[in-house]
């Protein structure tokens, strides 16, 4: 503690600052702090969004195989939609999207007696009670909002993927095993779930996995959403700062985005090594390639 007060003493008047002492007190300003919480931003939204994106593609490739045809088609659209319509447009429609239709119920059940319209040329305008975040909001709230905005364009846009990917593993199976296990008795949601699902996943697995690095790499987008991530932090600490601010700099944007490009592939060969294990172990026992080159 006292040679974190000692720090932060010198820290008081960056002028009287170099060598070591000045770049340590440049490193623990408040935007760096920001700039390191950034991080945890960043992997935050991987955790959420890879089990809400499973999740949805799971449900999506239900929906592609199911009986009935209204729900088919569903699953079909869906699944279309999204992978042909480029990343970055899904990624601003939706938010957007679910903002205006929020606020849109919002005006509707709030303010039933404003009667101007909402639409009124460029401009979307609804009463200031159905606003989201509320005007009067705390900043996190307003922060914590569009993190959730933006959750669910990723957790949607790689849903779409994922239900594709989970589509072709399960057409995948061997018909001899389903075939196998209705003859010994069980029920059609006994085979699907202990037979048909189960080994599903060392199908799916190579595809998912590739699912994932794609997903690291498009957690830049943030930066496009208004959210101050890792991108956002290294453009703005890194650009040349003249002598009007307390510590001058040269443009050192480079060394900020050699950090990012050391933390992404960090995490793209850590997931890489990870998932090969993952591969390795789903595979044994299966009749396959991996299966047999995993000692089968």
């Amino acid at each position: 503690m006292r040679g974190l007060f000692s720090l932060l003493t010198m820290c008081t008047d960056p002028s009287a600052l170099e060598g070591l002492t000045w770049l340590a007190c440049y490193l623990t300003t408040g935007k760096h702090l920001l700039f390191y919480q950034s991080f945890g931003t960043v992997l935050l939204l991987l955790s959420l969004a890879a089990p809400l994106a499973l999740g949805l593609g799971f449900l999506g490739a239900m929906a592609k195989r199911s009986s009935v045809i209204g729900v088919r088609q569903l699953g079909q659209v869906y699944v279309a939609m999204v992978r042909g319509i480029p990343d970055i447009v899904f990624f601003l429609f939706v938010p957007l999207m679910i903002d205006q239709g929020l606020e849109i119920l919002r005006h509707y059940t709030l303010c039933p007696d404003v009667t101007a319209p909402i639409f009124q040329g460029n401009d979307f305008v609804v009463c200031e009670a159905a606003k989201l975040p509320l005007s009067s909001a705390e900043p996190w709230v307003h922060s914590l909002y569009g993190f959730s905005l933006a959750l669910a364009a990723f957790a949607i846009v790689f849903g779409a993927f994922a239900a594709n990917t989970l589509d072709g593993a399960l057409g995948a199976v061997p018909a001899a095993q389903l075939e196998t296990a209705r003859a010994y008795g069980l029920r059609p949601g006994q085979v699907f779930w202990r037979i048909h699902v189960p080994q599903m996943w060392g199908y799916a697995l190579p595809g998912l996995a590739n699912l994932w690095q794609i997903l690291i790499k498009a957690t830049p987008l943030l930066f496009l959403l208004g959210i101050e991530d890792i991108v956002y932090w290294a453009r703005e600490l890194g650009g040349m700062k003249g002598n009007r601010f307390d510590y001058p700099h040269p443009d050192w944007r480079i060394w900020y985005f050699s950090a990012l490009l050391i933390f992404y592939l960090s995490m793209t060969w850590g997931s890489e090594k990870l998932f090969a294990r993952l591969q390795g172990r789903l595979a044994k026992g299966q009749a396959t390639l991996a299966g047999k080159g995993a000692g089968v």
